[in-house]
């Protein structure tokens, strides 16, 4: 227990650096948000009271930018992010058995995290790599033409 304060404390003491190397604090809630959560992984209500304080922005404020960009997510990814695109390219050729497949497989929907946390599953809209669809990524890695009958194989890569 005492290790993982640490850990939290440490994750905190380095985004306080972050904002108070900061020229100035107005106009850099966004870049603060990237940071907190490159650090934490996520953006939880303690990380956000935390740059409210930092920059004397209301909490109210804050919520409002995480949830207006997708990119910012208030629940913890998995060590194994994987994101399902449903562009219409993706989606017409097979996106949406893909992501049934992985949500069997894994037993979670999209937006949740797998038990162990080792897998959460997203979509995106578009990877813009539409010459190899259906895509998927894990991560940074990229996988495409991908089938339904590859997902337990490419999940394997990551045991």
């Amino acid at each position: 227990m005492n290790c993982e304060n640490n850990y939290k404390k440490n994750m905190f003491n380095e985004l306080d650096i972050f904002i108070g190397q900061l020229e100035t604090k107005e106009g850099e809630l966004i870049s603060v948000l990237h940071k907190a959560q490159e650090i934490f992984g996520y953006l939880p209500v303690e990380v956000q009271e935390f740059i409210g304080e930092k920059m004397g922005i209301p909490i109210s404020q804050i919520y409002g930018v995480i949830t207006f960009y997708s990119f910012f997510t208030t629940t913890p990814k998995g060590e194994h992010p994987i994101s399902v695109c449903m562009g219409t390219a993706c989606y017409v050729n097979g996106s949406e058995k893909i992501l049934n497949e992985l949500t069997r497989e894994l037993g979670v929907k999209v937006g949740e995290t797998t038990n162990n946390g080792k897998f959460s599953i997203d979509v995106l809209r578009c990877i813009g790599a539409c010459g190899m669809a259906p895509i998927i990524k894990v991560g940074n890695k990229t996988y495409g033409r991908v089938e339904a009958e590859q997902i337990k194989h490419i999940l394997k890569e990551y045991d």
